[in-house]
């Protein structure tokens, strides 16, 4: 049995990972930190701290859950694993490259497993994508698009999340909010960039943090990938594609159940909790030594092409 501790009960832990903890069979919600004890009250089985250093060294954990800000992932990460806690961690993986590797190498040093929660990898049709890949379904890739739009502002009505217009605490905008997890997809498909770069712009709304940015990657094969994220667009897209020197592969929307190969359709539904194929993966990454669907390393993969992208836009956190 696992016994988790959830750091934050934001939006996402309430809606995803907490359901996830309390479903998995091998897990149990052991402890919660948070600000607001009062968001507590809905998990009455749970300890509830404000602190996390004396909820390490007052009740035993296994794992925990960070699921806080992105300027807290660092620091909140490497007191967990200092403590010998197992950490799967939110994405992006921290505001700066450094603090992602130091992440990284807090857990190597303490021997104890660290993840990032880039569930997409985890998507059946991601997998089934890949599969099509190395078996040559479209030749050699050549190109791979990713869009995703919407409208976002600080003035929304019902934002639940402040801090994602504060670059202090959020590191950058769609970038580190959307892009992110469709560079992550791109790397589970094709491995390591080589080389990246971007444009960063707030086209729509002037705001700390921009509200457009597009996403170069070259990867070591020669294929390029495009990632443009927006938070300007009232016309919501989720568009994933990869072309082929032989065809095509069209995951368009990439949060939907369908896979296109050229002219035949498959249903690959993912879990009803986007969530919980990450959380079991990671239980049984501990338990059984099951591969971890993003370890810290590749994860560090999209932080080296979000830095450069903000060191071309001459922007550093």
């Amino acid at each position: 049995m696992i016994r988790w501790l959830v750091i934050g009960i934001g939006d996402i832990a309430r809606r995803r990972v907490i359901p996830a903890i309390l479903a998995e069979p091998r897990s149990r919600l052991q402890a919660l930190v948070t600000r607001d004890p009062e968001k507590a009250a809905a998990y009455p089985g749970a300890e509830v701290f404000t602190n996390l250093d004396v909820a390490l060294q007052t009740t035993p954990i296994d794992a925990v859950y960070v699921a806080s800000p992105v300027f807290l992932h660092a620091p909140q990460a490497i007191a967990c694993l200092h403590a010998g806690k197992h950490v799967l961690c939110e994405k992006p993986t921290a505001l700066n490259l450094s603090a992602a590797q130091s992440m990284v190498a807090a857990a190597r040093a303490h021997q104890r497993l660290f993840a990032v929660a880039y569930y997409r990898r985890l998507y059946p049709k991601l997998i089934r994508a890949r599969q099509l890949i190395a078996e040559g379904a479209i030749g050699q890739p050549i190109l791979a698009e990713a869009n995703c739009h919407e409208w976002r502002s600080a003035n929304s009505p019902n934002q639940p999340r402040s801090w994602f217009f504060n670059p202090a605490m959020a590191g950058a905008g769609p970038l580190f909010d959307i892009a992110c997890h469709r560079i992550d997809a791109m790397n589970f498909l094709f491995g390591e960039p080589a080389r990246s770069t971007g444009l960063l712009s707030n086209a729509v709304h002037q705001m700390p943090v921009e509200d457009s940015a597009t996403v170069l990657i070259q990867y070591p094969s020669g294929l390029h990938a495009t990632v443009d994220v927006r938070w300007n667009s009232h016309i919501e897209r989720d568009q994933f594609r990869v072309i082929g020197t032989d065809g095509e592969i069209n995951l368009d929307p990439l949060s939907g159940p369908i896979l296109r190969l050229n002219d035949l359709e498959e249903s690959l539904p993912a879990h009803a909790n986007l969530h919980y194929p990450c959380i079991e993966n990671f239980v049984s990454a501990i338990l059984d030594g099951a591969p971890l669907a993003c370890p810290g390393e590749q994860a560090l993969w999209t932080d080296r092409v979000l830095q450069m992208v903000l060191v071309a836009n001459q922007l550093t956190r």
